[in-house]
């Protein structure tokens, strides 16, 4: 069956080349007959044939070069496509460790980095490079949330576990029961943080601006504050000019609260937090600094990044998540202002907020 397939391919394939031999012979018989009609010239039959063969033989070898460079062009994008579209089915199986370089240098090797092809290439080696980091950055959410939420369920698990013995005097039993109840706290944190994370990243949360008192909000938080920077005898040193600003307040509640709370955290017994306002070219800023232990420089630029803590086991003693920067970080981009952290490790930190007037 496959033989008698392949024959009758090879006879309409020698049919289809008699068929084209026969019509360009044609088509060169009534060119030539019609040349000799427009210049009144009457060749012999001898020269008419030879003349009708060479152009005949001619329009056919034209026709054959045709054929083969639309087969040239053809297997050329297939050479292209087929990786493109490799590429493409490896990303939508989540493999984004994809190479495309080959095909991108030979296009700047020919100067050539106009060219469709090579707009496709550096699109999808750029899209499969974006999709790799958000992947990256998903699998390590989730890491990171997995972390955060086992540490205090542990703890919970093995202490209550540890108050079923009946042995306990009351003393002991309330010091545990303390510590399930911090650790129930740190979770319950972790969560609200992740939900307000979440609704902040959400491209539909509007801002609710409205005219407020900026100097008055900062007075209101750190009296709210009160007990926490009491008990460790901090010097609450306060500057505040009467400022109006438009922003959603609620919103700017939290970046205050959070600033101010690591401020605390951070900033030792008997120790100084400076919180100031003033006008400023672009708007108006908030200046809080404190003489904490500082940050080191290499954590500075990873600060405001979910979960990261630059100091892990303080952290973990004051309770943190390191989602507090973070959603502080979401809030000041949405209302398009600016913050800045300076750092020296034994001095403190100064943080900017700077509060752009809107025109």
């Amino acid at each position: 069956m496959m033989k008698l397939s392949l024959i009758m391919k090879r006879f309409l394939g020698m049919l289809a080349v008699a068929a084209m031999l026969l019509i360009c012979w044609s088509f060169a018989y009534w060119i030539t007959a019609w040349c000799y009609n427009w210049f009144q010239i009457t060749p012999r039959e001898f020269i008419r044939q030879l003349i009708s063969s060479f152009f005949g033989f001619f329009i056919f070898g034209c026709f054959i070069s045709i054929l083969r460079k639309i087969q040239w062009v053809k297997s050329r994008q297939n050479k292209f496509l087929v990786p493109m579209i490799q590429a493409m089915k490896m990303m939508s199986e989540g493999n984004f460790n994809i190479d495309l370089s080959f095909y991108k240098n030979q296009f700047l090797e020919n100067k050539d980095n106009d060219h469709p092809y090579y707009q496709i290439v550096n699109s999808i080696h750029h899209m499969a490079e974006k999709l790799g980091e958000m992947e990256g950055m998903r699998q390590e959410f989730i890491s990171n949330v997995s972390h955060e939420i086992q540490s205090p369920l542990t703890s919970i698990s093995g202490f209550a576990h540890t108050l079923k013995n009946e042995g306990l005097s009351q003393e002991q039993r309330n010091h545990y029961l303390e510590i399930i109840e911090t650790e129930s706290i740190r979770l319950s944190k972790l969560s609200e943080n992740l939900l307000k994370l979440t609704s902040l990243e959400s491209e539909h949360l509007p801002l609710e601006r409205k005219k407020y008192r900026l100097d008055h909000q900062l007075r209101r938080i750190i009296l709210a504050n009160e007990p926490q920077w009491m008990e460790k005898e901090i010097n609450m040193d306060i500057s505040l000019e009467n400022i109006t600003v438009s922003a959603d307040e609620d919103m700017m509640d939290q970046v205050w609260i959070n600033l101010l709370h690591n401020s605390i955290k951070f900033t030792p017994k008997g120790g100084t937090i400076f919180v100031e306002t003033y006008k400023s070219v672009e708007g108006f800023t908030v200046k809080i600094r404190d003489t904490g232990i500082g940050i080191e420089k290499d954590a500075l630029m990873h600060i405001f990044e979910r979960f990261y803590k630059a100091d892990e086991s303080r952290s973990r003693d004051t309770g943190g998540n390191g989602l507090g920067l973070s959603i502080v970080k979401k809030i000041i981009d949405l209302h398009k202002y600016i913050i800045e952290v300076k750092s020296d490790i034994g001095k403190g930190t100064e943080i900017h907020v700077v509060l752009k007037s809107r025109h």
